[in-house]
């Protein structure tokens, strides 16, 4: 086993109307090696940062839609907190916490720099992924081994990566194109990247995604648009 370089991790879950999910999701987090546990919340109207802030997360307001905006200010409290690794997950409870622990380690013993949780190579409960979403999946990450030569299986939003990584990719895509966008710069800056099989079940209440015809339009254009635009920019 590697002796390379520990660190406290933050945990970033980006939220939208997830008061019948988040406190689940926040019970299951294991919780060694995590510094802190930050929900951002997009903007719900219902109770979803009351039941975060009862169950002892850190919540912050982030009015802007959007799953990137939500995610890069959750980066930056993480910054502040002078966190060596940020993890990220949904706050619908289609993830399993417990797997944290999993995608964690590599980038805890200093394997790797980035790791992505994949839905693909892991369980995944009967319908837990549309049809959709698996080709929206498979499509991204044939065009990033296309135009970039690393290859993934999955945008899962179960992640982690170091910080000081994460600050070099300077991240600024502000709705669902974020994961890919993370993955094509991790790509192109060389970060040392890994996948590791996780669980994936059906999400509590309709997915915002792929659960609407116009989610699942507007989403994948989106992701479209993000690839390319690197492919034909340097930023």
């Amino acid at each position: 086993m590697s002796s390379g370089p520990r660190g406290e991790t933050v945990v970033v879950i980006p939220v939208l109307n997830e008061e019948a999910s988040i406190g689940k999701v926040l019970a299951d987090i294991p919780r060694a090696g995590i510094l802190e546990v930050i929900v951002v919340d997009n903007g719900s109207d219902d109770r979803t940062a009351e039941v975060a802030a009862r169950a002892g997360a850190t919540v912050l307001a982030e009015p802007r839609r959007g799953y990137g905006r939500a995610c890069m200010t959750g980066i930056a409290r993480a910054v502040e907190r002078r966190a060596e690794i940020v993890a990220f997950l949904d706050g619908d409870y289609s993830d399993y916490p417990e797997d944290l622990v999993e995608v964690l380690r590599p980038v805890r013993e200093g394997e790797c720099e980035l790791v992505i949780g994949s839905r693909v190579l892991g369980e995944r409960q009967p319908g837990a992924m549309l049809p959709q979403g698996l080709f929206g999946n498979w499509l991204a990450t044939r065009l990033i081994r296309l135009f970039w030569g690393v290859r993934f299986t999955d945008l899962g939003p179960m992640r982690a990566i170091r910080t000081e990584a994460l600050k070099r990719l300077a991240m600024r895509e502000p709705a669902y194109g974020w994961t890919v966008e993370m993955q094509i710069k991790a790509a192109r800056a060389g970060l040392r990247s890994r996948e590791v099989p996780v669980r994936y079940r059906r999400r509590i209440g309709q997915s915002k995604v792929t659960g609407t015809l116009s989610g699942t339009v507007k989403a994948g254009t989106r992701i479209l648009f993000v690839i390319v635009r690197s492919f034909f920019s340097r930023s």
